[in-house]
This record gives structure tokens, sequence and C-alpha cells, in this order.
């Protein structure tokens, strides 16, 4: 399966200082709107989102679609194939893409311990 680039997305408390932090390990801002409570940073290949008061835990994140730098993928998954794969595999879902659709979408699963795993296609 081809889940596209990968990040975690931060519950922050203060983006201002979390940003600051993330500048000091070697992170640049790669998009984003700091007015608007959330940027992503990124060091070479890694990728961290910062999201001040948008949800209250850190989510593992995968674009299908988009390679590290947001570029758009000749060859990927389709959200809704991910999603019917785990639903196959009696994986439960926490909330669900509408699979009679097309283009960008997402669902959220739980792992075993609880963390959500977000599949956000934005292609």
């Amino acid at each position: 399966m081809k889940l596209g680039a990968f990040s975690i997305s931060l519950a922050v408390k203060d983006i201002h200082k979390s940003k600051e932090f993330y500048e000091t390990l070697g992170f640049k801002v790669f998009a984003g709107d700091i007015e608007r409570n959330y940027l992503i940073m990124k060091n070479e290949n890694a990728l961290i989102g910062l999201f001040q008061g948008m949800f209250e835990n850190n989510i593992l994140t995968f674009n299908p679609g988009w390679d590290e730098n947001a570029n758009t993928l000749e060859a990927f998954d389709d959200v809704r194939a991910i999603q019917k794969h785990l639903k196959a595999n009696n994986i439960t879902m926490e909330h669900e893409a509408d699979e009679s659709t097309k283009g960008p979408a997402s669902f959220v699963v739980l792992d075993p311990d609880g963390n959500a795993v977000l599949i956000d296609q934005h292609v």
C-alpha cells in the first residue's frame, strides 16, 4: 500500500514556542499560517505539523498522492482504496471517507494503543 508523505501532527499549547523549539532542531517553516494556528515544519524528509487548538492529541498523518515536498505523485493508492482494504481487514473507522466521491478525502483509524492515524488525501 502506498500511503504517501508521512508526518506527525502535534497538538501544541503555544505555536510560537513550538516553532522556535523545532527551528532550534533544524526545522524550517514549509507551509501553514501561524496566524491561523498551524504550521508545517520540515527538516530534510522529516515533516512535523504544529496545530494549536485544533485537536486534543497527536496524530500520525499520511498523505496519499503527495511526496514529502507536497509534489503530486504520478501513481498512488487512493484514500478510498486504502480505507476499503482496512475495512476488509476488520479495522474500525473512527471517521470515514465517502467512497462514492473522487479526489480529496480523509479517514481516521486508531492503532491498537489508541493513537489516531489520519489518511488525508489532498489530490
